[in-house]
């Protein structure tokens, strides 16, 4: 159970070779040298990737490499037919990969979550495909199984991911308990994720059932995040010139000192923060300008005749610039106009950027997510524990040794994260397979990696070749 690295998601979609390179089903294979069951999964039809619904196509096929860069697979290898359509009731099913992506940690509870009528809203088309009814749990499509072994992946991830890939533009649901009333791109309350963690792992055990589950990473570390420098703006002297003059930001930055010369003696608006807010451009590598929700509003209550000044500011190297903002910065507002540049003269909007707020939002939701995690697997005999949290770190710096290959979480070139900055590459859930069991060995007494009985980091490929159909 779990979400999109149960499922096998990678390169920004699932397609049937990601999804028998999932840890769960490279697992089952190491399980059924000892004697395991077969391991079913929702497979989709091809390797193209993308979903649709009805005929019309409501998610893309896959990102492939095209040269330097990830691309959409359709860009190389010309239109496809998304051929894997939502069907309630799968008649392949049940299934023992019960891997939903974009389940955040509540949706496993729900009971709408697998309707069609839902879809667009509410509901995941992906759960739908593999749901036994429109109104079926993923726990109780579970628990139907009488399972007697099972993994609870990356619980507790997709409550702060959708916040973090939307740039920050969801709310910080924290001390509200009532998931329902929350939004797509919301940080789920610890107390809400508490409730429902323990619930899962309290009912996967109750018929003394084994199982091992993760913590959560900090996904700030993933290249979604990490790849895109903070200033990607290379100017002559000449526009630097030009953007610092009255004609653009000249202007703003002295509507910043006429507040502040208004506002001294209050306290309201400090020199330093004039000094954040201030724009400048040099001659070379410059920062991307952004919207920050977070500066002072120097309007409605604090003096209404600086209302008019925006909240802008330069990104420095403590802010986070998401993936898609690579194809996003630098280009025309208003087509045709060189003077509309995005990043530039047009400052990017909260869904580009990850401010520092907002990155201590994400990261104090995983660590209490995270003391829920421990709590729990520590106060259960028949849980393991695998530290996602330490590995991603690690590869985020040191890079990790496996096999005769050293893994790393650089896009395209670290071996370890998919072409969409997010989701692990084919070795990379090798990998996390291998973790799991030597969990398992520890906590349970096996001994898969000393009998050699582990995946071979050789056989999974870092990336799926663009022909691949």
């Amino acid at each position: 159970m779990g979400a999109s690295f149960t499922a096998g998601y990678t390169d920004g979609a699932l397609f049937m070779a990601g999804q028998n390179n999932s840890f769960p089903n490279i697992l089952a294979n190491q399980f059924a040298g000892v004697g395991g069951g077969d391991f079913t999964q929702p497979l989709t039809n091809d390797n193209f990737g993308g979903l649709a619904a009805g005929g019309t196509r409501i998610a893309e096929p896959r990102l492939v490499f095209g040269g330097s860069t990830p691309v959409p697979l359709e860009s190389v290898v010309g239109p496809v037919t998304v051929s894997t359509d939502i069907v309630l009731n799968n008649p392949t099913g049940p299934f023992r990969n019960l891997g939903v992506p974009g389940a955040k940690s509540f949706h496993l509870l729900s009971d709408s979550y697998g309707s069609l009528a839902g879809v667009g809203s509410y509901a995941n088309p992906y759960f739908v495909r593999m749901a036994s009814s429109p109104s079926a749990t993923m726990l109780g499509d579970a628990m139907a199984q009488s399972p007697t072994f099972f993994t609870l992946s990356e619980m507790g991830a997709n409550d702060v991911l959708s916040f973090a890939v939307s740039g920050g533009s969801g709310v910080d649901q924290k001390e509200n308990l009532d998931p329902s009333t929350y939004g797509s791109n919301d940080i789920t309350d610890p107390n809400v994720f508490a409730s429902v963690f323990s619930n899962l792992v309290t009912t996967l055990t109750s018929g003394g059932a084994k199982g091992v589950v993760t913590n959560v990473p900090y996904i700030t570390d993933l290249p979604h995040f990490t790849t895109v420098p903070y200033n990607p703006i290379p100017l002559d002297a000449g526009t630097a010139s030009f953007l610092n003059s009255v004609a653009a930001y000249g202007t703003y930055n002295g509507g910043l000192q006429q507040a502040y010369a208004a506002l001294q003696g209050s306290g309201l608006f400090t020199a330093e923060e004039v000094a954040k807010r201030t724009i400048k451009f040099v001659e070379g590598q410059n920062a991307v300008v952004i919207i920050d929700e977070d500066l002072t509003d120097l309007g409605g209550a604090i003096n209404s005749a600086f209302a008019e000044i925006p909240k802008y500011r330069q990104a420095t190297a403590d802010d986070l610039l998401v993936l898609s903002s690579s194809s996003f910065i630098g280009t025309e507002a208003i087509p045709g106009n060189a003077q509309s540049i995005n990043g530039v003269a047009v400052p990017l909007a909260d869904q580009w950027v990850l401010t520092p707020e907002e990155q201590l939002a994400i990261k104090e939701a995983t660590d209490a997510y995270n003391v829920t995690i421990k709590a729990v697997s520590d106060a259960n005999d028949n849980i393991a524990l695998v530290d996602l949290n330490t590995i991603l770190s690690e590869l985020a710096t040191t890079g990790i040794l496996y096999g005769d290959y050293t893994l790393n979480a650089s896009l395209v070139t670290g071996g370890a994260v998919s072409l969409d900055g997010i989701h692990l590459t084919a070795r990379g859930y090798s990998y996390m397979a291998y973790k799991f069991l030597e969990a398992i060995d520890t906590s349970f007494g096996a001994n898969f990696i000393d009998s050699g009985n582990v995946p071979n980091p050789g056989d999974y490929p870092t990336n799926y070749a663009p022909t691949l159909q």
